[in-house]
């Protein structure tokens, strides 16, 4: 079968995270959506994305198509399922499509004249971005059980503080000293050439993906996804971390969702939690206005490529576009546009060189280059996101 993942209505929802990627290729619990699904159908799988990203993120195309939807996440009977699918033939749940095997270059706009089949196994779905924190610890989880299956891990050191050592996996070239790691309550799985500095105490269920170093007497609660290349200090309680993004320092983040190649200054504080306890609004690109969740805890939501400065104090809630840089005393307002520079205080639009600029001088210090098919990217970016900006 020829599987192409596409962009389904929920793209607009999970923005700002899928403003430089596809839905697919989002990281929730351990690894990214497309992996989940290579593992699940067990073949290779492209993807249909928006058009700006489609030379960094190319479709593959042949006779008959097979389109899934990555915004829900596999299980083996789903995707047993969608490998039985025939031309013409749709799994859907409740009208909206999950996979569909067709002539066309395209997923279908509506579902007429497929042959359908109603799904009716609960299945996790990713419909916004908060969904992002609020599942990462149920999906931790079934990733751990498959990412570890059959293997064994690499032996735990004596100086390290252990509860439920069964649950705890460490992968080759950890180094793992001196921590406190209790996994009674869900797994912990630390992969390939992560640092976990001595007095860290880590929780599970929690995941450190490949090159993540945590820095001395950390302190990482369950529900917690530190990607690839990352480095973190200080206080993190259910927490995803896209990846090659810092929070080496001291100071909070909990129940948010932190994007690639992003800095976080040292303490710097992040509610998750009003004082009156009452439900969360938070900003959705959809409907461009705030909308109510039945969310009581909600942090921070920064996109990628954004940064704050030392001892920024952000309110419960606050969604931060791409390529942001924000400073200054005060509460900032809880939407702050990509390409915003300033605080508090007053926002202006941060210029594109500039922005450009601090990218290449941030991934430079991890030897990669920000190549001309991304600076395409953000070029678009910055200006599908100029309506929301004010000068």
């Amino acid at each position: 079968m020829n599987i192409l993942l596409f962009d389904g209505p929920e793209r607009n929802h999970l923005l700002p995270f899928t403003f430089v990627r596809p839905v697919a290729h989002l990281r929730i619990g351990i690894d990214l959506l497309i992996d989940k699904w290579q593992a699940f159908l067990n073949s290779s799988c492209s993807v249909y994305t928006q058009t700006y990203l489609g030379n960094k993120f190319p479709a593959t195309f042949e006779t008959l198509n097979t389109f899934v939807n990555p915004s829900f996440i596999p299980t083996a009977p789903l995707a047993a399922a969608i490998l039985k699918l025939n031309k013409n033939q749709a799994i859907h749940i409740q009208g909206q499509l999950i996979a569909c095997v067709c002539s066309d270059n395209q997923p279908p706009s509506n579902l007429t004249g497929f042959d359908l089949m109603e799904w009716e196994e609960e299945l996790l779905h990713l419909k916004n971005a908060t969904d992002l924190f609020n599942l990462n610890e149920f999906v931790l989880q079934q990733d751990f059980m498959r990412l570890t299956h059959g293997r064994s891990s690499a032996k735990i050191a004596t100086t390290n503080q252990v509860i439920s050592p069964e649950n705890i996996f460490i992968d080759e070239g950890a180094t793992v000293e001196h921590a406190f790691l209790n996994a009674s309550k869900g797994p912990i799985y630390i992969g390939k050439n992560v640092e976990i500095m001595e007095g860290s105490m880590l929780r599970g269920s929690s995941a450190f993906c490949q090159g993540a170093v945590v820095k001395m007497g950390a302190k990482i609660y369950g529900g917690t996804t530190i990607g690839p290349f990352s480095k973190v200090g200080g206080e993190l309680s259910n927490v995803l971390i896209l990846g090659y993004s810092n929070k080496g320092h001291d100071g909070f983040l909990g129940n948010a969702v932190i994007g690639e190649w992003c800095n976080i200054g040292a303490a710097t504080d992040a509610s998750n939690l009003k004082n009156s306890y009452s439900k969360l609004r938070v900003w959705n690109y959809e409907t461009e206005n705030f909308a109510t969740t039945d969310l009581q805890f909600c942090g921070l939501l920064m996109g990628d490529f954004s940064r704050c400065s030392i001892h920024t104090t952000f309110n419960s809630a606050t969604l931060v576009g791409v390529c942001a840089n924000i400073f200054g005393a005060g509460f900032p307002r809880t939407f702050l546009p990509s390409f915003s520079y300033g605080g508090a205080q007053g926002l202006k639009t941060y210029t594109f060189e500039k922005a450009m600029e601090a990218n290449e001088a941030m991934m430079e210090r991890r030897k990669i280059s920000l190549t001309v098919t991304d600076r395409t990217i953000f070029e678009q970016v910055f200006q599908l996101t100029a309506k929301w900006r004010k000068d």
